[in-house]
């Protein structure tokens, strides 16, 4: 028995923006690689069936089968099956597959630890010499170390719950985008953008990684327009510098801000908002029912 996953090829990225966002048709070349079946012949095993689905939000699970959260499919899912430490298969889906979260896996008698990933973020790059998941541009993403013990009669279906790993960054702009403005650039002192699936941790920070976002024309003279940001993270409260600037398309600064010692946490949202072309302030209060309570304050 033989089994193909795809990984895709790795391209450049830009951040997450809702009233801000510019379409851009995304091209995902893939390469097959060929995975030998992880059993002799001779081994026993039993054939699992996991129903994956994503943890209770507001009350309201994921839906099993399609993987949803905050309106949004995850497009990625990857199974990896660990028994003795030592990784004897994997498996990677998209959600184009029929049996898309509802992967069905041989494993031998014994215990093994199942990870799953799943995820909407874009250009993922596998690595399972260093066990992690890297993205180019991190979107909401899922995970769970599912334990089982097998034994020659255990074939069946196993419901698998996962958790949001990922926290996000908000930046609301109260003051309109002026005329001439091109992109905007968000810069962390430090940000997660790989995932390390033995732990659920984020794996190696990045420092100082500018993020650049065209601004589209007919956002122009808008007020309100707000960026998100994904980051893998940890449960416990981390902190990190955030500069920003809007700039024209001679590279002009039109407009800059500096947040020091933003709040981050796995599941919460962290939301600044304040003029960035204007002298005004102003402060805003929101809370995400899908995430634990949102963190907000002003540049």
């Amino acid at each position: 028995m033989k089994r193909s996953i795809f990984l895709p090829v790795v391209a450049m990225c830009v951040i997450s923006m809702y009233s801000c966002e510019e379409v851009i048709p995304e091209q995902k070349p893939e390469i097959a690689v060929t995975v030998s079946a992880p059993y002799p012949d001779t081994t026993e095993y039993a054939t699992i069936t996991f129903s994956c689905q994503g943890f209770e939000m507001d009350q309201r699970a994921m839906t099993r089968g399609e993987l949803q959260a905050d309106g949004s499919t995850m497009t990625d899912l990857w199974v990896l099956d660990y028994k003795d430490g030592a990784l004897v298969q994997q498996l990677h889906q998209s959600s184009s597959d029929a049996d898309f979260a509802e992967p069905t896996l041989n494993l031998s008698v014994g215990t093994h630890h199942v990870y799953f990933v799943a995820s909407r973020g874009q250009n993922p790059t596998l690595s399972t010499s260093d066990h992690t998941i890297s993205f180019t541009k991190v979107l909401d993403t899922f995970y769970k170390d599912y334990s089982v013990n097998i034994s020659a009669t255990s074939s069946g279906s196993h419901s698998v719950t996962l958790d949001r790993c990922v926290t996000r960054l908000k930046l609301l702009f109260t003051d309109a985008i002026p005329e001439g403005a091109a992109t905007f650039n968000v810069t962390p002192s430090t940000w997660y953008f790989a995932l390390d699936y033995l732990t659920g941790n984020p794996a190696t920070a990045s420092t100082d990684q500018t993020v650049t976002m065209n601004i589209p024309a007919a956002n122009i003279g808008k007020t309100d327009q707000f960026l998100n940001l994904y980051s893998f993270s940890p449960t416990t409260e981390w902190t990190t510098d955030v500069a920003f600037n809007c700039k024209a398309s001679d590279n002009s600064i039109l407009g800059q801000a500096t947040i020091t010692a933003a709040p981050m946490k796995r599941n919460r949202i962290t939301s600044f908002s304040g003029p960035l072309f204007s002298g005004n302030s102003a402060m805003t209060l929101a809370l995400s029912s899908d995430w634990l309570t949102e963190y907000t304050a002003t540049w």
